[in-house]
């Protein structure tokens, strides 16, 4: 798969790129809602993680969609100890 923006830190993010991040296609055997939810996490910040999760949830999509270990972003999220607003964010939604 081909990067489709460099990337570049600090830079703000569009309501359309943040959204892009609903259309990503897991791997086989993984949960979708757990892959974008992952992926999300990994690449953005947290204000921009926090827009995704209104975007995610008002899709209808899952946030307690867990991983084929059966272990759900939270779970993850946790046992980074300098993941804490991912954390707050996760928690709220």
């Amino acid at each position: 798969m081909a990067v489709s923006q460099p990337a570049k830190f600090g830079e703000s993010w569009s309501d359309d790129r943040v959204r892009s991040y609903l259309d990503r296609q897991p791997p086989a055997g993984t949960d979708a809602d757990f892959h974008v939810l992952y992926t999300a996490y990994k690449h953005m910040r947290e204000e921009d993680f926090e827009r995704f999760l209104d975007y995610f949830k008002a899709a209808g999509r899952n946030v307690s969609a867990c991983n084929p270990d059966g272990r759900s972003l939270l779970d993850l999220v946790r046992e980074h100890p300098q993941s804490q607003v991912f954390l707050q964010i996760l928690t709220a939604a």
